[in-house]
């Protein structure tokens, strides 16, 4: 991670039914836990579910109505186990690349209590109108929302 970059840190809980057998989380429920973070760091897509908390960058927010955002790529990389604890897990997240479509989100997942970091990840979102099913292009809103956010991939 570029350590000039800022970035939002969220605490993701691990939930119990999260665990393997092995008693680290499971692979699965990491895309979960990125999910989790991306909602409460920019918001959840709008049009869905009812008001809430305002997250600390309103990405989402920002979108013309009957936009989606879709995930079309994730990268992910474990660098420790990540073992159940009662606690939420410790992830950094910021804007790791911005295209004219899309744009890259990148994830280090950390041990809440170590702080040894366990997981690196990225996700690419592209913007897609409800209705056409076209691609929409990143508005100069959202760069400028997210420009303070943003750094170099977690895999640079």
């Amino acid at each position: 991670m570029n350590k000039s970059a800022h970035v939002i840190r969220v605490n993701v809980p691990m939930r119990w039914s999260d665990m393997d057998a092995y008693g680290h989380i499971n692979n699965v429920e990491v895309l979960r836990m990125l999910e989790e973070a991306r909602i409460l760091a920019f918001g959840p897509p709008g049009g869905t579910g009812a008001p809430g908390t305002e997250p600390p960058v309103a990405l989402f927010n920002a979108v013309p109505e009957n936009t989606q955002s879709l995930v079309s790529e994730h990268r992910v990389k474990y660098l420790a186990p990540l073992e159940y604890r009662n606690v939420p897990a410790d992830v950094d997240i910021w804007i790791s690349s911005l295209k004219g479509a899309s744009l890259g989100v990148s994830y280090l997942v950390s041990d809440p209590v170590t702080g040894v970091p366990c997981v690196k990840a990225e996700t690419t979102l592209a913007f897609v109108d409800g209705v056409s099913g076209r691609l929409q292009r990143v508005s100069p809103e959202q760069r400028e929302l997210v420009g303070p956010f943003s750094g170099d991939s977690v895999f640079a």
